[in-house]
C-alpha cells in the first residue's frame, strides 16, 4: 500500500512524499528480495529526480545485488551514472539490461546517449537506429539520431530524421531547433528562421533559441531582425555573451557601428576570452576604416584560438583591407575548411575571384564517372567536376566504406540545371547502400541528398515540370519544388521540401536529443513501463512484473 501511494505522489509530482512513503515501505521485513529490489529502484528514481544521485545509485545497487536478473535496475542506473558524468559505466548498465532484455528500446536509446557523451557516434547512430527500429514512431530516437547525424556532417540525413520525429510530435520544440542548426548547414537560412520561429512558440523563455534564430537573420542579410532577436536574448538573460556577441555583429552590418562597439566591449567584459567578441570587434574596424585597430583585436584572438573560423575570417577581412589579398585568401580558405557554412567568409572569397581551397583534396581513384571525380578533405566526401569549379556535392555515407559514383543524369527541359547524382554510400552488414543527390547546377545548390537503394528495395521517383517526389526506401516521402511554374495560377514558392511517413504511430513528449527517456527527465518506476519493442524478447515475467507494468 506504500508503494502504490509513492506511486500516486510521484505522478502527482510530490516527489519527497514519495520518498518517505517508499523508505516505510522497506521497513516491512516480510519483503521478498525481488520485491524489495523493486521498491528500491522506484526510491532510487525519486532521488534521482530530487538531484540526489549518489542516494540514487546506492539504491540502485543494493536492487542489483537483491534481483540481478531485473533488467529496469541496470537501465536506471545507467541514466544515474550519466547524470553523475559517468558516460563509460554507464554504457556497461546499459549493455547488461540490453543482455537481459534484448528488446529494451529505452536502453538502447539511453546507450546511444552515453556513446554521444564519449564522442563514439557511429556506435550512438547504430543504438539510435535499432530503438527506431524497435519504435519507429517515437520522437526521441529520431532526433537523437539526427544529433548524430549532425555531428558527423551529414546534415540532409539530420533534416530527414528531425522533420520525421515532428511528424511524431509536433510540440518537439528541441527538433525544430536541430533542424534549424541542419538547415544553417546547407545555407537554407529562411526555412532555419522558420523553424526557429516554431521552437520559439514553445520555447518563449529560451535566450538560445533567439540568438540561433538572430545569426539564422544575419546568414539571410536581415541585420534589423537579427537584432531585435539578440535584443530579446538579453532580455531573457542579462549577462549571455553570445547574445552581445551577435548584436554586436548585427549592429556592424546595420553600420550602426557606436552600438556595435559598445555591445563587443560588453561581452568582453563578461568573458575576456571571448574570441567571437575580438574577431567581430576587428570585423568592426575594418568597416570603419582603421584596419590596423583591427589588426590588433585579430592578434589577440589568435592568441586565444587560432583555428576558430570566425577568427580565420574576420582576418582575411582585414588582411583585404590592407592589401594583402593573397593572406586574405589563405585565411578565408582556411575559415571554410573548418565551418563550410559561414556564409561570410564565402562572399569575401567570392568577391576576391578566388575558389574554396582545393589543395587537400585527395582524389579516389576510379571512383568517378562522367564529369564527376570523388575527392575526401578532412575526412569528408564530395563529389566535384571541372564543368561547375566553384560547386562541390557533399556525399553522406551510411554505411562502412567509401563512395563511388554510379549515375549522373541531367533532366531535360524545363528543368534545365537539374541533375541526380547516384552514389554508393557503403555498406550495412552485407546489403550496399546507395543514395541519391538532387543538385541545381546553375545555382550551385543542392536540393536533397536520398537514401535510394538497399539490397533489393529501391525508391520510386516521380517527376513533373516543376518538381520531384520520392517515396524513398525508408518509409519517408520527399517532395522537392525544383522551378517556378510558368502559369501564375499554379505558380509555387521557391524550392522546399515536405516530409511524409507511413505507417508510424505513437508518440514522445520533447526529450533532449540526446537525454535518457526519462519520466519528468529522470529514469523509470516499477509503476511506469519504459518504452519497448511491440514484441518484447528475454526472461518471461515474474507475477509482480505484470501487477506493476515492468
Amino acid at each position: 500500500m506504500k508503494a502504490q501511494e509513492a506511486s500516486s505522489a510521484l505522478a502527482r509530482g510530490n516527489v519527497s512524499a514519495a520518498v518517505s512513503l517508499l523508505t516505510e515501505a522497506l521497513k516491512d521485513a516480510g519483503l521478498p528480495n525481488d520485491r524489495r529490489a523493486v521498491i528500491l529502484n522506484d526510491r532510487a528514481v525519486a532521488y534521482g529526480r530530487l538531484g540526489q544521485q549518489r542516494l540514487a545509485i546506492e539504491d540502485f545497487n543494493k536492487a542489483a545485488q537483491l534481483f540481478p536478473e531485473y533488467a529496469a535496475v541496470y537501465n536506471n542506473r545507467g541514466i544515474a551514472l550519466l547524470a553523475f558524468g559517468q558516460p563509460r559505466e554507464a554504457v556497461k548498465d546499459f549493455d547488461r539490461a540490453i543482455l537481459l532484455t534484448p528488446g529494451y528500446a529505452a536502453a538502447f536509446h539511453n546507450r546511444a546517449g552515453a556513446h554521444m557523451r564519449l564522442g563514439a557516434t557511429p556506435d550512438a547512430i547504430r543504438d539510435f537506429t535499432k530503438a527506431i527500429e524497435l519504435l519507429p514512431g517515437s520522437a526521441a530516437p529520431l532526433s537523437g539520431r539526427g544529433r548524430a547525424f549532425l555531428a558527423e556532417s551529414r546534415p540532409h540525413a539530420a533534416m530527414r530524421d528531425f522533420t520525421r520525429a515532428l511528424q511524431s510530435d509536433v510540440r518537439f520544440a528541441s527538433a525544430y531547433r536541430s533542424r534549424a542548426e541542419a538547415k544553417l548547414d546547407v545555407e537554407r537560412f529562411d526555412e532555419a528562421v522558420e523553424d526557429l520561429s516554431r521552437a520559439i512558440a514553445f520555447e518563449p523563455g529560451n535566450p538560445e533559441v533567439y540568438v540561433l534564430r538572430g545569426h539564422a537573420y544575419l546568414a539571410a542579410r536581415n541585420p534589423a531582425s537579427a537584432i531585435k532577436d539578440f535584443t530579446r536574448a538579453l532580455e531573457l538573460d542579462a549577462r549571455s555573451v553570445a547574445a552581445y556577441e551577435g548584436r554586436g555583429l548585427a549592429h556592424a552590418k546595420a553600420e550602426a557601428y557606436e552600438d556595435a562597439e559598445t555591445d563587443l566591449a560588453r561581452a568582453i567584459e563578461l568573458d575576456p576570452r571571448t574570441v567571437i567578441a575580438f574577431a567581430y570587434r576587428a570585423f568592426v574596424y575594418k568597416v570603419t576604416a582603421q584596419p590596423d585597430l583591427g589588426l590588433k583585436e585579430i592578434d589577440k584572438a589568435m592568441k586565444l584560438n587560432p583555428n576558430r573560423a570566425e577568427v580565420l575570417w574576420a582576418k582575411g577581412e582585414i588582411e583585404e583591407s590592407l592589401g594583402r589579398t593573397d593572406d586574405a585568401i589563405v585565411s578565408l580558405r582556411k575559415a571554410l575548411v573548418l565551418k563550410p557554412s559561414l556564409k561570410d567568409a564565402a562572399d569575401v572569397l567570392d568577391r576576391l575571384g578566388a575558389a574554396p581551397d582545393m589543395s587537400e583534396d585527395a582524389e579516389l581513384l576510379g571512383a568517378g564517372v562522367a564529369r564527376w571525380r570523388i575527392v575526401s578533405q578532412s575526412g569528408r566526401y564530395f563529389a566535384v567536376s571541372d564543368e561547375f569549379p566553384r560547386f562541390r556535392v557533399p556525399l553522406e555515407m551510411m554505411g562502412t566504406g567509401t563512395p563511388k559514383l554510379v549515375e549522373w543524369e541531367v533532366r531535360p527541359a524545363p528543368l534545365l540545371g537539374i541533375g541526380t547524382l547516384r552514389f554508393h554510400a557503403g555498406r550495412s552488414g552485407n546489403i550496399d547502400i546507395e543514395q541519391v543527390a538532387i543538385v541545381d547546377t546553375q545555382t550551385n545548390v543542392v536540393i536533397g541528398i536520398l537514401p535510394h537503394r538497399a539490397g533489393e528495395r529501391m525508391s520510386v521517383w516521380n517527376w513533373d515540370d516543376t518538381r520531384v517526389t520520392v517515396a524513398s526506401i525508408d518509409g519517408v516521402t520527399d517532395e522537392f519544388t525544383l522551378r517556378k511554374a510558368k502559369d501564375p495560377a499554379i505558380a509555387q514558392a521557391p524550392a522546399q521540401r515536405r516530409f511524409t511517413t507511413s505507417g508510424e504511430t505513437g508518440s514522445a513528449k520533447g526529450t533532449p536529443s540526446w537525454a535518457p527517456w526519462a519520466q519528468s527527465g529522470w529514469g523509470y518506476t516499477s509503476s511506469q513501463r519504459p518504452p519497448q519493442s511491440p514484441s518484447r524478447q528475454g526472461k518471461p515475467k515474474t507475477l509482480f512484473d505484470i501487477l506493476l507494468g515492468n
